[in-house]
């Protein structure tokens, strides 16, 4: 639902755009109340018909024309990919752009996969270890925390944040105990990564050449 309202806020734009130079191109008023139904008549058929995927793409490809944003997705993964093998959570598998994302049948605009039946399995009976709760928050901030190291700030996470918050919350956590786990969590993911920073920077390089997730981890264990 997110992608739909960056829908809207895009058709809004258009329509201010188209109105205000409507009067220097000669523009019937007509043309900005078009703009605007046909880009919201997407967004509501991407929302309830896609499952916002299409928007994904669409923002995906936009935003693929700055060498940066690639660049961020590959290090914010490779965080999340480098913490999981390291606490032992096994990885299946790794998108980079919401275009191998929908060829793969996944939500989203990419990501990391875990095996995560185990977490899973915990979270439906209503009761998870402590190790297995810091284990995944710890993964779940990873992405955010590699982010900002190399970059001095994370521009993604959102949907990170919301899964650690979610999960606490189901199991009882306030929001102020929530907000301590995740900066707890973020101080271990920042320590593995820096302890291991040579692995991470020859994850990133294999990431970025689409390399198996087993050459990933060979990739890492030479270091």
């Amino acid at each position: 639902m997110g992608i739909a309202l960056n829908l809207v806020a895009i058709s809004v734009f258009v329509m201010t755009v188209s109105t205000l130079l409507g009067g220097l191109f000669h523009l019937s008023p007509t043309v900005p109340a078009l703009a605007t139904f046909t880009v919201l008549g997407i967004a509501t058929f991407d929302a309830f018909s896609l499952d916002g995927r299409g928007g994904n793409l669409f923002l995906d490809w936009i935003a693929g024309f700055w060498p940066e944003y690639r660049k961020r997705i590959v290090h914010h993964e490779a965080g999340h990919f480098l913490v999981a093998y390291l606490l032992g959570v096994p990885v299946v598998g790794y998108t980079l752009s919401a275009w191998e994302a929908w060829k793969q049948q996944q939500p989203g605009q990419g990501g990391v996969t875990f095996d995560d039946r185990e977490l899973a399995s915990q979270l439906e009976g209503g009761t998870i270890s402590a190790q297995m709760l810091d284990r995944y928050c710890t993964i779940w901030m990873a992405g955010i925390t590699a982010e900002t190291l190399v970059f001095d700030r994370a521009e993604g996470g959102g949907d990170d944040k919301s899964k650690l918050a979610g999960a606490l919350i189901n199991l009882g956590f306030s929001i102020s105990a929530c907000e301590q786990k995740q900066r707890f969590a973020s101080v271990q993911a920042k320590t593995l990564i820096q302890e291991n920073w040579l692995a991470y920077q020859a994850l990133v390089n294999a990431m970025t050449q689409r390399a198996s997730v087993a050459e990933c981890i060979e990739a890492m264990e030479e270091f």
